[in-house]
């Protein structure tokens, strides 16, 4: 039987087939009966679990993450689709497509690494090329930078979405940098190609999308950092030496990218190419939160239902 995917789940559905699992959560109600609380996810999306009348025993049979049998229904609350799990068994991976299950950018990854190569290779300040230069030459990080994805949830939460995130970012940049002459270009593509690269060791995605032990402690910003420096420090011993000046430029990009304090910026923008790169990114993760929202929605309604991560609903009707 074809697997029936996240994308294509309607309310009112029974649900018998194999999907992954993720961040079982065991909780308690108001009457202190156990429920267990999850995501259910395959390559098309994810939808909320739930299993009431839940025990400690089953919550501890659940992998964290890992791949379970679910027999159960879906079902429209607050206007938001879940999956009520009545029947849960544990399913070796071994037997699975894990196709079906990792989800992966469906652009060309060779194309868009030559393209992202081809754009740092504009830069032309020899102390900011030779540390790009140095992070191209690391052949294991650059596999690892072309299949990360470049969150677990959010946006371009998918194999290859690091890639396809910074590509984006120096697309947009290359396009507006024309119009601003007293940002420094060669800065801003540097900043953007490397703004990320710590994603690479935060993230885990041999199964699923989630955590290293290291990303969950250090956070991909500081682990940006470090590398800069570990490059840096690589280069001065081949006999290329980095001024302090260039690095604290670079790391103060890296740094503020994500441009406030509650979203885990450990500095604010004070540098007109550390705005840019702040406002490139924060535009690029949002539209794709926005299509993603958009297109994943079940239903035909003009409008999704309520999006916490944006704050808002969002109208899906197009004028075309």
């Amino acid at each position: 039987m074809a697997h029936k995917f996240i994308n294509e789940i309607a309310p009112g559905e029974t649900i018998d087939d194999i999907y992954m699992v993720r961040e079982p959560i065991l909780r308690s109600t108001s009457r202190g009966d156990l429920y267990i609380a999850m995501y259910i996810c395959d390559r098309s999306g994810q939808l909320n679990g739930r299993m009431w009348q839940a025990t400690e025993t089953i919550y501890n049979s659940l992998p964290k993450p890992g791949f379970v049998h679910i027999q159960g229904r879906s079902e429209l609350y607050q206007n938001n689709l879940q999956v009520i799990v009545n029947n849960v068994s544990v399913v070796d991976a071994k037997g699975v497509c894990l196709e079906d299950f990792m989800a992966r950018t469906d652009k060309d990854t060779e194309q868009m690494f030559k393209e992202v190569k081809s754009i740092v290779g504009r830069i032309k300040h020899p102390q900011l090329k030779a540390l790009v230069g140095e992070f191209l030459a690391d052949t294991k990080l650059m596999e690892k930078f072309c299949n990360a994805p470049a969150a677990t949830k959010l946006h371009h939460n998918y194999l290859g979405g690091l890639l396809e995130h910074t590509h984006n970012m120096l697309r947009v940049a290359v396009a507006i940098l024309p119009l601003y002459p007293n940002v420094q270009t060669n800065l801003v593509l540097a900043g953007i190609f490397l703004h990320d690269i710590g994603k690479t060791e935060e993230l885990a995605y041999d199964m699923g999308f989630s955590y290293t032990d290291s990303g969950q402690l250090i956070g991909h910003i500081v682990k940006t950092l470090l590398m800069l420096n570990q490059k840096a420090d690589a280069l001065a011993a081949k006999g290329t030496s980095i001024d302090e000046s260039i690095l604290d430029a670079l790391g103060h990009i890296i740094l503020s990218h994500h441009g406030q304090y509650e979203f885990g910026s450990p500095k604010l923008p004070a540098t007109a190419e550390a705005f840019m790169v702040y406002y490139i990114d924060d535009l690029d993760a949002k539209v794709s939160q926005v299509t993603s929202a958009i297109e994943n929605e079940p239903g035909d309604s003009n409008w999704t239902g309520w999006k916490n991560a944006l704050q808002t609903r969002l109208y899906r009707k197009r004028i075309e």
